[in-house]
């Protein structure tokens, strides 16, 4: 399968292009430069056209772009480049399509800090955080375009990424790496990339629905998030 990725060469990019090389040829896209031996275009995910251009006979979509601190940047990159992602797949007839976002652009701190048993399908409270709200917005971009274009849209939540190799979570919280226990959304990149490749292998006609969200972790044991 050919596979666009939006934001390739940030975080999380590296470990799903490590996930998804063996199996599949990838267009990776980014707004700075890096040496690969994939195909590499420098595109802003921002950029209606510049999406639309990258798309160019791709089977799937994978929008990996983030931006949180600057009010306007966020937006764009995080919300409007949500609905590039969209018009790029009715444009080209891409039904496959991957978005990514944090945990708490469902599930702000209204359910963090009071809930337990989170499922999936609770009504979406991302609060008043920049990046959790545009985030959710562009989340709420993809449910609304998806039912009206041939397309269907997995976005997989995440939160704090751990390096099985150090066993330390790789953030820049003070208290990322306090003690031993897990927070309650923990994953590694390993398997968070791995996450990748099954939404490229499932079968788009036993979703729910058009637009499905997927809280990526492990199986710990406080069962806060189900």
């Amino acid at each position: 399968m050919k596979i666009l990725l939006l934001g390739g060469n940030g975080e999380l990019g590296p470990h799903v292009v490590k996930a998804l090389e063996k199996r599949h040829t990838l267009r990776i896209t980014d707004i700075n430069n890096l040496e690969t031996e994939h195909e590499y275009i420098k595109v802003d995910s921002s950029d209606l056209d510049q999406v639309v251009r990258a798309a160019e006979n791709m089977d799937a979509i994978i929008n990996l772009s983030v931006l949180r601190p600057d009010r306007k940047l966020a937006f764009d990159v995080n919300a409007r480049g949500c609905y590039n992602m969209m018009i790029a797949a009715r444009e080209h007839g891409i039904r496959r399509l991957i978005n990514t976002g944090p945990f708490y652009a469902v599930t702000g701190p209204t359910y963090e800090r009071f809930d337990h048993g989170i499922h999936v399908d609770v009504p979406h409270q991302p609060g008043t955080y920049l990046y959790a709200l545009t985030k959710s917005l562009g989340q709420e971009i993809c449910t609304v375009m998806a039912p009206d274009q041939d397309s269907y849209v997995m976005d997989l939540l995440f939160y704090m990424f751990v390096d099985v190799e150090t066993d330390k979570a790789e953030s820049g919280s003070p208290i990322a790496n306090l003690g031993r226990d897990l927070v309650p959304y923990t994953v590694s990149w390993r398997d968070a990339a791995d996450a990748f490749r099954l939404a490229m292998e499932v079968d788009l006609e036993s979703l729910a629905s058009r637009s499905e969200v997927f809280f990526v972790f492990p199986d710990l044991p406080h069962q806060k998030f189900l």
